[in-house]
C-alpha cells in the first residue's frame, strides 16, 4: 500500500514500533500489557476483537484495489478441481476430466475481458477469482496471458495452498471471514460467470443469485457456464413451479457453453458498459 502523506504533527505509530524493539529489558517491559495494542498479535486476535478484525479485513483490500484504481470486476466462480485439458490425465474421476473444457473456456473469457479491461488502463473489468486452482486459476492464466492484472480472494483453509500463480502479486488477498470474501467478490461485480464447481461454488451462486432476488443488488449479467450441468445440478423449472421462486426469478441469470456466448450476452444486457 502506498504512503500517504501525513496531515498531522504526531509522532507515526511506525516510529513508536520501532522504537519499542530498542526498550531497555525489565520484568515491566516483557509483560504483555506493555506491548502497544496495534503491535499485539495475542491482544488482536482475542475473541473480543473480532469486530476489529471484520473491519480491518474489510478494509485492507478495499484500500488497495481503491489505490489501483479499479472501479468494477468480472467476477469468475468455478471448481478448484476442474484440471486444464493438459492435465485431464490426472483428474480423480472421468467426469472431471470431461469438465476440463470449462478450463479453456474460463481462460478465453478472462483473456477477452482482459483486453476489453486494457482499453480502460486497468480500471474496469477486471477479474477476480478465487485465487485457487481450476477454474480460478484459468480465469488469473487468461488475464496473465492478455498482459493485464487480476485479482485473487484466496482464504486460509486447513489443507496448505497458496495463490495460483497467475495472480497480480499485489492483488492477492487472503482472508479469515467466508463473509467479508464474499462481499469483496460483489463489491465491484459488474458481472458474474459460473462455472461447474462443488459446495463453494454452489455457496457463491445461490449467495450472489439471493442477493439479486431481493434487491440488495443490483441485476448484472450472471452467466452459467454448460446447460447440461446446470440443468443436471439443479432443477431450476422445478423450483419455479412449486412456487419457491417466482417465475420471473428464472430470468436473473442466462446459461452459455463458450466464452463468445458470455461475451455477447454480457453485451446486450441492458445498462452495462
Amino acid at each position: 500500500m502506498k504512503d500517504e502523506p501525513r496531515t498531522h504533527p504526531f509522532r507515526d505509530s511506525t516510529q513508536d514500533m520501532e522504537a519499542a524493539k530498542h526498550i531497555p529489558d525489565t520484568a515491566q517491559t516483557r509483560a504483555p500489557a506493555y506491548r502497544l495494542a496495534f503491535a499485539d498479535g495475542d491482544f488482536l486476535t482475542r475473541e473480543e476483537l473480532r469486530p476489529v478484525r471484520l473491519q480491518l479485513e474489510l478494509l485492507k483490500p478495499q484500500m488497495i484495489m481503491d489505490e489501483r484504481g479499479i472501479e468494477s470486476t468480472v467476477v469468475m466462480f468455478g471448481g478448484a478441481r476442474i484440471p486444464a485439458p493438459e492435465h485431464r490425465d490426472q483428474a480423480k474421476t472421468k467426469a472431471l476430466a470431461d469438465l476440463s473444457h470449462y478450463y479453456d473456456e474460463a481462460r478465453r473469457f478472462a483473456r477477452v475481458m482482459t483486453e476489453r479491461s486494457l482499453e480502460t488502463y486497468g480500471r474496469n473489468w477486471v477479474i477476480v477469482t478465487g485465487g485457487g486452482p481450476g477454474v480460478m486459476e484459468a480465469g488469473n492464466r487468461g488475464a496473465d496471458e492478455a498482459g493485464g492484472q487480476s485479482i485473487g480472494l484466496n482464504i486460509v483453509l486447513p489443507h496448505e495452498q497458496a495463490p495460483n500463480g497467475y495472480v497480480t502479486p499485489d492483488l492477492a488477498f487472503n482472508f479469515h471471514y467466508f463473509a467479508i470474501r464474499k462481499m469483496h467478490f460483489l463489491m465491484r461485480a459488474c458481472a458474474v460467470c459460473v462455472f461447474p464447481g462443488g459446495f463453494g461454488t454452489m455457496d457463491e451462486l445461490f449467495e450472489s443469485l439471493t442477493l439479486i432476488q431481493t434487491q440488495r443488488m443490483k441485476p448484472i449479467p450472471f452467466l452459467l457456464f454448460g446447460r447440461d450441468w446446470w440443468e443436471k445440478v439443479v432443477n431450476w423449472k422445478m423450483l419455479a413451479e412449486a412456487g419457491v421462486i417466482s417465475p420471473e426469478d428464472l430470468g436473473l441469470f442466462r446459461i452459455v457453453e463458450t466464452a463468445e456466448e458470455a461475451i455477447a450476452e454480457i453485451d446486450s444486457w441492458p445498462c452495462v458498459g
